[in-house]
C-alpha cells in the first residue's frame, strides 16, 4: 500500500467547519451580485445551461454537483478562502493563473462549456460569491478542508468490475443504474434537477479533474454516498478507488486540445488519463494504475 495525498501543506487553524454557515447577503450592489453568484453555482444548468437563454455550459451538471452545499462542504472542493490564495500556480497551464481563469477551467472541463469574459456579469457574480464565502478566512494558504482525503492505495490497478459492484450497492439510488441521475421525474430531468450524470454526453469531459481516478477516488471517499462526512467515511479506500475507475471507464465528452495541457510533462499527474507523457508507462496504467511507479 502507498499513501496518496496532496503535497502542499495546509493550515490547521482556519479549518473549514462541516457546519459552515453562509453570512447573509446584504442589500448592497455587491451583496446582491454575490447572491446571484450563489444562484449561478447552485442552478448552473437552469440559468446558463444548453437550453437556457444564455447557453454557456454544455452538460447537465451544476457547479454544486462537485462543490457540494454551494461550495461550503469541506473536502468537497469548497470555495471558502479561495479568493485569498489566488493568483496561484497551476501545473496544467504551467503558470500562475487568476481565480477567473480557474473558474473558466471548470466551466470548460467539468461543465463541458465555453469560457466567459472575466468582466462578464456572470464571472463577476461567481467571483463575488467566492469572496463573500472567503471574507472571514484571511489566510493566504490552503486551509484544512480544501484538499481531499488521503488514500492508502493498493499496489494494483483499480478494478472497474469491483467498482461496478460498489456502485450498485451505494450509488444507484441517486445516480441510477445508467449513471445518468436516476430516481427523479422526467420534469426534474428537464429542469436539470436530477442527480449528477456521471458519464455520457451530459457529464464532465475527459479533460476534467474528476476524470482522473485518484482525484475522483479521494473526492468519493470524503463525500459519497451523499451525506457522508469526511470525518466518517462510509467507503473504504479500495472501494473508492475501484468505483472511481468504474465511473471513469465509461465514455464521456472529449475535450479538444488536451495535448497542450501540462507544458512541463514532468509535472503531469500520474493518473492523468491522456497523453503525452514524460515516461514510457502505458496509457492504460496512467488511467487505472497501479500508480506505484516512479519517473
Amino acid at each position: 500500500m502507498h499513501a496518496y495525498a496532496e503535497t502542499k501543506p495546509v493550515e490547521e487553524v482556519n479549518a473549514i467547519p462541516e457546519d459552515f454557515q453562509i453570512t447573509p447577503f446584504s442589500n448592497s450592489e455587491s451583496g446582491q451580485l454575490a447572491a446571484y453568484g450563489r444562484s449561478l453555482v447552485v442552478n448552473t444548468y437552469k440559468l446558463i445551461g444548453p437550453n437556457s437563454n444564455q447557453p454557456i455550459i454544455g452538460n447537465k451538471l451544476s457547479c454544486t454537483s462537485c462543490h457540494l452545499k454551494g461550495g461550503t462542504k469541506p473536502f468537497a472542493a469548497p470555495y471558502i478562502g479561495l479568493s485569498n490564495i489566488f493568483p496561484i500556480y497551476i501545473a496544467r497551464e504551467d503558470r500562475v493563473v487568476s481565480l477567473e481563469e480557474r473558474i473558466n477551467g471548470c466551466i470548460e472541463r467539468s461543465l463541458n462549456g465555453r469560457t466567459i469574459d472575466h468582466d462578464s456579469y456572470e464571472m463577476r457574480a461567481i467571483v463575488s460569491y467566492i469572496q463573500h464565502l472567503s471574507s472571514e478566512y484571511y489566510s493566504n494558504r490552503r486551509v484544512k478542508g480544501h484538499g481531499f482525503l488521503t488514500l492508502e492505495l493498493p499496489n494494483r490497478a483499480a478494478n472497474p468490475l469491483s467498482g461496478q459492484r460498489v456502485f450498485e450497492r451505494h450509488c444507484v439510488s441517486c445516480h441510477g443504474v445508467d449513471g445518468q441521475g436516476g430516481s427523479v421525474t422526467a420534469e426534474m430531468r428537464i429542469a436539470g434537477k436530477s442527480f449528477p450524470p456521471l458519464w455520457g454526453d451530459s457529464s464532465y469531459n475527459d479533460g476534467a479533474g474528476m476524470a482522473r481516478v485518484l482525484t475522483a477516488a479521494r473526492y468519493i471517499k470524503a463525500n459519497m454516498p451523499l451525506g457522508t462526512k469526511a470525518s466518517a467515511p462510509i467507503l473504504s479506500d479500495e472501494e473508492a478507488y475501484d468505483v472511481a475507475a468504474y465511473i471513469n471507464s465509461h465514455a464521456r465528452p472529449v475535450k479538444a486540445n488536451k495535448e497542450n495541457d501540462y507544458p512541463d510533462l514532468s509535472k503531469k499527474p500520474k493518473d492523468c488519463p491522456y497523453p503525452p507523457y514524460a515516461d514510457a508507462i502505458p496509457q492504460s496504467q496512467h488511467k487505472f494504475g497501479p500508480f506505484n511507479f516512479t519517473r
